[in-house]
C-alpha cells in the first residue's frame, strides 16, 4: 500500500530525486517559492517526473516553480533582498511582488460574493444564476500544487488572501433562498484532501436540499493521488460517501484536472477512475493550454483520445487566467485557437466534445469561433446575466500579440445562438 508522503519548501532538501540539480537551481527554486507556494508528492516523484529529463520535463515544470515565473525584475529583486535584507523588507518584497499578480482575478472576491441580507457569506461564490462554488476550509490544500494554478493565494499563511467556510449552514440557508440554483461545486484547493468523515458532513446536509439536482467536485486528485480511490485506508469510506449522492438521485460530476497524458499512464489511475465510475460519477476532464507543459496539439489529441479510452469525458481547454505566471505560460489567443482546431481535428469524434480555447474572466466564459484577418469571432459559453449566454461577437486586438480577452475590443455584437 501506498503511503502519503508530502514535501514542501521546508523538506526541498529531503527530495532524493533533487541531488542532481546544481546549487542554482536549488536557489531559483526557493526563490520562486518564497512567492507561489511549493508542494510535491512521493507519487509525483516517483510515478510522473522522468528525471533524466530535467527542467524541460512537462510534470516537473508542472510541479516545481522555476525563475521564468517571475518577471527578471522581481526575482532580481526579491533574490537581492533575500541575501542581505531584513526579515520585514524581506515580508514587504514578497507581497508587493504578489500583489502585482493580480491574486484574485475576475473579480472573484467582490463581483462573485453571497449575501444573507447585508452579510457577505464567506467561502461562497456565486457568479451564475444556477450554479454555487463552495469552498470548505479543510479543503484548502492539495495532494500536489501546480505551478500555473490560478488559486495560488489560496495556498499562502495569508488569510486576507484565503477564500474559505468552516461551516455549512449559511450556505442550506442561503440554498433555501435562492432556489433557482441547481448545482454546488465543491473547489478549493482540491475536495478530495478532505478525508470521509469531512466529506459527509458537507455532503449528507446538501442531500436534502431538493433543488440541487448536481454536485460537483474540482480535483487534481486522479492524477496527484488516484490512491485517494483505490488503497488509501479511507478509500472506501470516500466512495461510500460519494456513492450517497448518486444513491440521493443527484447528478455526481467529478471534474478531472489533467495537464498531460503521462499523468493518464500509471495503471492505478484507471483504476480509480473505475471505482469512481462504479459509485455513479461522471467524470469530464479540463486543463488549461501551458506553454513548456502542453502546448502542441499532438499533445492534446492524444490526451483526450486516452480520456476517452478510460471513459472520461474532454471538458475544457482553457488560457490561463491573468494571475500568477500568465506571462509565461500563456500562448497568444491566435497560436491558441490553431492548436485547439488542429487537436480537435485530429480527434475522433468522441474525443472531440471539449470546447476551446475558453477565457474564464469577469462576465463568465469566452470561447474563441475563430480568427480571421486580426478579427476574433467569440462566443459566451456562459455569462453572469444568462440572457447574453451563446452571445457570439467579434473583437480587434489592442495590442500586437493578445494573450487575454483584455487584450481585444469587441466591435460588433449580436444575440444568436450561432
Amino acid at each position: 500500500m501506498q503511503k502519503f508522503k508530502s514535501y514542501t519548501l521546508n523538506k526541498l532538501e529531503k527530495i532524493p530525486q533533487l541531488s542532481g540539480l546544481s546549487e542554482e537551481q536549488m536557489e531559483e527554486i526557493k526563490i520562486v517559492s518564497s512567492i507561489y507556494p511549493f508542494k510535491t508528492n512521493n507519487y509525483v516523484l516517483e510515478k510522473l517526473i522522468d528525471w533524466n529529463n530535467i527542467p524541460d520535463d512537462p510534470i516537473f515544470r508542472l510541479n516545481f516553480p522555476h525563475k521564468e515565473m517571475l518577471q527578471t525584475e522581481d526575482f532580481e529583486q526579491l533574490k537581492e533582498v533575500r541575501a542581505n535584507g531584513t526579515e520585514q523588507e524581506i515580508k514587504q518584497v514578497i507581497y508587493d511582488i504578489r500583489m502585482k499578480l493580480n491574486p484574485h482575478p475576475a473579480g472573484q472576491t467582490d463581483l462573485n460574493g453571497a449575501y444573507l441580507g447585508e452579510e457577505k457569506l464567506e467561502g461562497i461564490q456565486h457568479k451564475y444564476n444556477d450554479i454555487l462554488l463552495f469552498f470548505p476550509s479543510q479543503s484548502q490544500t492539495c495532494h500536489a500544487y501546480c505551478t500555473f494554478c490560478f488559486r495560488w493565494p489560496q495556498f499562502i499563511n495569508d488569510l486576507d488572501f484565503k477564500i474559505q467556510s468552516k461551516e455549512i449552514d449559511p450556505l442550506l440557508e442561503y440554498l433555501e433562498r435562492n432556489p433557482q440554483i441547481s448545482e454546488v461545486l465543491f473547489t478549493g484547493g482540491d475536495p478530495m484532501i478532505m478525508n470521509s468523515r469531512v466529506l459527509d458532513s458537507y455532503i449528507e446536509p446538501l442531500l436534502k436540499v431538493d433543488s440541487i439536482t448536481t454536485i460537483r467536485i474540482g480535483t487534481k486528485a486522479l492524477s496527484y493521488w488516484p490512491y485517494k480511490f483505490t488503497t488509501d485506508d479511507d478509500a472506501e469510506g470516500m466512495l461510500n460517501v460519494l456513492q450517497k449522492i448518486t444513491d440521493a438521485g443527484k447528478h455526481l460530476g467529478f471534474m478531472a484536472h489533467f495537464n498531460h497524458p503521462v499523468e493518464l499512464e500509471p495503471p492505478v489511475v484507471k483504476e480509480a477512475i473505475d471505482n469512481l465510475r462504479k459509485v455513479g460519477a461522471t467524470i469530464r476532464t479540463q486543463s488549461p493550454l501551458l506553454r513548456f507543459i502542453n502546448n502542441s496539439a499532438e499533445t492534446w489529441t492524444t490526451m483526450w483520445e486516452r480520456q476517452v479510452q478510460l471513459n472520461c469525458i474532454p471538458y475544457y481547454m482553457f488560457l490561463p487566467r491573468d494571475t500568477g505566471a500568465q506571462h509565461y505560460f500563456a500562448e497568444t489567443l491566435e497560436s491558441a485557437y490553431e492548436l485547439y482546431t488542429e487537436a480537435i481535428r485530429n480527434c475522433t469524434g468522441l474525443a472531440s466534445t471539449a470546447k476551446g480555447p475558453v477565457m474564464s474572466m469577469t462576465h463568465g466564459k469566452v470561447e474563441i469561433l475563430g480568427v480571421n484577418d486580426n478579427v476574433y469571432t467569440l462566443r459566451y459559453v456562459k455569462h453572469r446575466d444568462n440572457s447574453k449566454t451563446f452571445k457570439v461577437f467579434t473583437a480587434e486586438p489592442t495590442t500586437p500579440k493578445p494573450m487575454w480577452i483584455d487584450d481585444l475590443v469587441e466591435v460588433k455584437s449580436e444575440i444568436t445562438n450561432y
